[in-house]
């Protein structure tokens, strides 16, 4: 396994990537983060490992922009389970249901792929066969009809 990735967030509210030297953005830990690269990002004043609050902004501009995921009524639904009484549950609850939908999109896109495999060529190619041997069954059943049956 490669090990994590450390970015620190300087007081400037810049990242700097310390495995390639250099700062990055936000969209630049987004981009982390759909390449399944494992990362934390540490304050740099104070140690403190602020990952969450990094991924929770990435989350907040997503939202800000296009059409959100979230509707309000879900948010708000989030601010109830904040509670001591519901949170243990409902987090449990929500990883169960991500886990569940990430399966289920590598499941189909999985199937796809076995769908799609090879390229359009292929395709075309088998498709070129079937009918060689279609238009070759119906050559064979003509010729036998036009030949006589009484042998002259």
């Amino acid at each position: 396994m490669a090990e994590e990735r450390i970015i620190k967030k300087y007081p400037n509210r810049r990242l700097y990537d310390t495995a390639q030297s250099c700062y990055i953005t936000l969209n630049d830990v987004r981009d982390l983060v759909l390449a399944e690269t494992s990362f934390k990002v540490i304050d740099r004043q104070s140690g403190d490992d602020i990952t969450r609050s990094i991924l929770l902004q990435i989350i907040m501009e997503q939202e800000s922009g296009g059409q959100p995921l979230f509707s309000a009524e879900v948010l708000e639904q989030f601010i109830r389970n904040y509670s001591d009484t519901t949170r243990k549950g409902f987090t449990e609850y929500m990883r169960q249901s991500v886990d569940l939908f990430t399966s289920q999109q590598n499941t189909m896109r999985e199937q796809m792929h076995k769908v799609l495999a090879g390229t359009p060529l292929d395709a075309w190619m088998k498709i070129g066969e079937q009918n060689i041997q279609v238009w070759q069954k119906m050559q064979e059943s003509i010729l036998q009809g036009l030949q006589p049956k009484d042998g002259k």
